[in-house]
């Protein structure tokens, strides 16, 4: 394999594979108040947050990490401002006290921090306005949950990156591919992402854990296993599940993300771990597996981008399902069946915001990546001209990520408009 493309992927791993506390959405928000405080030097008297739709949306139904329970913009705001350390970027609230939730709820209460919709932005827009008297900061974040655009400071600008779809550590995105893919899963070099990939199982491994013995949200993960038993099929959905019903809930246990989402993180993990433990795969053939898995979502999600209506837990799971069919010995075609049936079974399930519903619609979506990778062992596939499947793999991930990008926009207009009451939908 070219070495440039060789280390362009190993750092696609490094730059996506990262671990985060909590949803990144409110942590983005407490990440970007937190920031901005240490810019203005002092503790403000207000916050202001200018957020995009998909922030909000992602932001109204989750419970923030270390908060004791809490929810929303003002609450992840407040926190971020109160006791964050912008330093840990996704792991900002890992240091909260009790003190620190105690003046948090009397800031909230006292109207601390206001929150404005920002239109005509890009999808991932958060920006933090603090005061202090005559003294203010302000701080940008685009594209990427930790990528400070703009830094401000009563007035004169003291940092400014030009926002791109790019990220701005020579990661090119634009170079992957199902081919080169399973090439570098083949080639790769164990101690180029043996750290990686080692502490993504460990910690989301964890998660899990926590998910299946406590009660979280909806409980989705320990429903599938007391009500469908322990089949490897219906674990590596319940796996996958747990963790998010613990994350969605408020769990403060950190997980590695994949595009920018602990979600998508643990979904493209989960159930390949569970199908190499069940198969007794080596540690090796795990790893390489997961090196798939993870790159076939991250190569999704570039066409798609970071949010939209589009759920994101379908291109992390055909991620899943293209690691589970590698582990097995599947070929090519067979692992780019496994992607284009599952694109062409859930790729219309929209995203409303993360919340404990999550883990059902990642269960439903490992669930449709397990059936795709059977059919695909079976050369059974859906065909070319069938609705939005095209004549290769790569053709059907180009046309999903459009109509995620694009095809979706209103949709994803329209669900904000509902969530924050802008429409009443009326029962005719």
């Amino acid at each position: 394999m070219d070495k440039t493309l060789y280390q362009n992927y190993v750092r696609i791993l490094d730059h996506e594979l990262v671990p985060a506390l909590g949803c990144t959405e409110p942590i983005a928000i407490a990440y970007a108040a937190a920031k901005a405080r240490d810019v203005l030097g002092q503790f403000p008297d207000s916050i202001e947050m200018c957020c995009s739709g998909n922030i909000i949306k992602n932001v109204m139904g989750v419970t923030v990490p270390n908060s004791g329970g809490l929810r929303g913009i003002d609450v992840a705001a407040a926190l971020g401002v109160v006791g964050g350390r912008a330093d840990m970027e996704l792991e900002v609230l890992e240091s909260i006290t009790p003190e620190d939730i105690e003046r948090t709820k009397r800031l909230v209460a006292e109207h601390f921090c206001t929150c404005t919709l920002q239109e005509g932005v890009e999808n991932l827009y958060i920006v933090a306005k603090v005061k202090k008297g005559e003294h203010s900061a302000e701080v940008t974040i685009i594209n990427r949950h930790t990528l400070i655009t703009r830094i401000v400071k009563d007035g004169e600008v003291l940092f400014e990156h030009k926002a791109s779809g790019q990220s701005p550590d020579c990661v090119d995105k634009s170079l992957l591919n199902v081919r080169d893919i399973l090439a570098f899963a083949d080639e790769v070099r164990l101690e180029d992402v043996e750290e990686i990939i080692g502490r993504q199982i460990e910690l989301n491994s964890a998660i899990s854990e926590e998910g299946l013995r406590h009660p979280y949200g909806a409980q989705v993960g320990r429903t599938l296993l007391e009500a469908y038993g322990d089949d490897v099929k219906v674990r590596a959905r319940a796996r996958a599940a747990a963790g998010s019903d613990a994350r969605m809930g408020g769990c403060s246990m950190p997980v590695v993300i994949n595009s920018g989402s602990g979600n998508q993180g643990m979904t493209v993990s989960l159930p390949v771990a569970e199908y190499a433990r069940e198969m007794g795969a080596s540690r090796e053939q795990l790893y390489r597996a997961l090196v798939v898995s993870n790159l076939i979502a991250i190569h999704q999600k570039k066409y798609i981008g970071s949010l939209s209506a589009y759920c994101g837990a379908v291109s992390a799971a055909c991620g899943a399902g293209a690691g589970i069919a590698y582990l097995s010995g599947a070929t090519e075609e067979e692992i780019g069946l496994t992607i284009v049936n599952t694109i062409g079974n859930v790729g219309g399930i929209v995203c409303d915001g993360a919340k404990s519903s999550c883990a059902a619609k990642i269960a439903s979506s490992v669930e449709a990546a397990i059936l795709a990778y059977h059919m695909a062992k079976r050369h059974h596939s859906f065909q070319p001209g069938e609705g939005i499947v095209q004549g290769d793999v790569e053709g059907t991930i180009r046309s999903v990520g459009y109509i995620g990008r694009v095809g979706m926009k209103i949709t994803d207009t329209e669900i904000l408009n509902i969530m924050i009451d802008r429409v009443h939908v009326d029962e005719t």
